[in-house]
């Protein structure tokens, strides 16, 4: 299996509820490093398991609208704890609906990409990641799916 990653970061504020976050509770900050793994049996016609370059504005303009934001304010996450697995998710979903889009190129999205693993890294000691096939996931994304 060949991969390309790319990286990024993005500062947000949140807060938590349940006892089991302790002072977490309270709003408070993270700064995340963001790295996206995109895997495949075989390299595309030009070779490249995906173009670099188209990957990495994929991902800035996934991660913009929740740049600089105290996500406990955006609607699309209210009632949830906005923890770093949680992140991984919704940022692999927008990813997905991306790819589906068309943005990384005819070949992503015709199901030349097999899977995509998204790693939050909340500091030198600690990180989550989700990962999963994109075969089925593009082909299931919703036409109009939200991207930001």
């Amino acid at each position: 299996m060949y991969s390309v990653s790319v990286r990024d970061h993005m500062m947000i504020a949140h807060s938590f509820r349940g006892e089991v976050f302790g002072p977490a509770q309270r709003l408070h900050g993270a700064t995340y490093v963001v790295d996206l793994e995109f895997r495949r049996a075989a390299l595309d016609p030009d070779g490249l398991v995906v173009d670099i370059g188209l990957a990495a504005s994929a991902l800035r303009a996934t991660l913009e609208p929740l740049n600089y934001r105290n996500l406990d304010d955006l609607p699309e996450f209210a009632g949830r704890n906005t923890t770093t697995e949680f992140l991984a998710r919704a940022i692999f979903d927008r990813m997905v609906a991306r790819i589906a889009a068309g943005e990384l190129g005819p070949d992503a999205r015709a199901g030349g990409l097999a899977s995509l693993r998204v790693v939050l890294h909340e500091s030198h000691v600690a990180w989550a990641a989700y990962e999963g096939p994109l075969s089925g996931a593009v082909a299931t994304a919703l036409p109009g799916s939200r991207l930001a």
